[in-house]
């Protein structure tokens, strides 16, 4: 279970407002950075080793204890004949979170795209260094395609420091 941020005690009516008071509310669970990446130019795998979607972005923490949120959008996922699409956020090298196994599946030979598969998810990277959120896919059976940005659809992924 996570630790809760301590948060000062709630004020009432006529309370006076200490600068300390003050202060320990703004820094509570505050957004102190957002950057956000795209990405449209479709790209197919029939391999089943994970390969880049292009769909990234970076982030700077300004303390090891923040958490950075992640928000991601993978538009024009599907796949073609007799096989299905796996994704995967990576922090650098590292696999973070498999997000989806097995978009598109229909059981048969049809080609079949979904549209937009997603995931939120709060990392505790613990660093100060830039750190590089990247999107990952693979075919499922290797035997055809599974493509992301099918179409010239627009992925998103989105960032936000949160200060604990």
């Amino acid at each position: 279970m996570a630790t809760p941020t301590n948060l000062p005690i709630a004020s009432v009516a006529g309370d006076v407002l200490t600068a300390a008071y003050v202060n320990g509310l703004r820094g509570a669970f505050r957004v102190l950075q957002v950057v956000q990446g795209t990405y449209s130019t479709a790209t197919s795998s029939s391999t089943t080793t994970y390969v880049t979607t292009g769909l990234t972005a970076t982030i700077t923490p300004s303390a090891t204890t923040n958490k950075i949120l992640c928000i991601v959008q993978q538009s024009g996922v599907g796949k073609d004949n007799g096989t299905y699409a796996h994704l995967r956020l990576y922090r650098g090298a590292s696999s973070i979170i498999e997000f989806e196994s097995s978009a598109g599946y229909t059981g048969t030979t049809t080609s079949n795209y979904i549209g937009t598969v997603g995931t939120v998810y709060l990392d505790s990277p613990a660093t100060v260094a830039a750190t590089t959120y990247t999107t990952y896919f693979k075919s499922g059976a290797g035997v055809a395609s599974a493509t992301v940005q099918n179409n010239g659809a627009t992925s998103t992924i989105i960032l936000m420091e949160i200060s604990a």
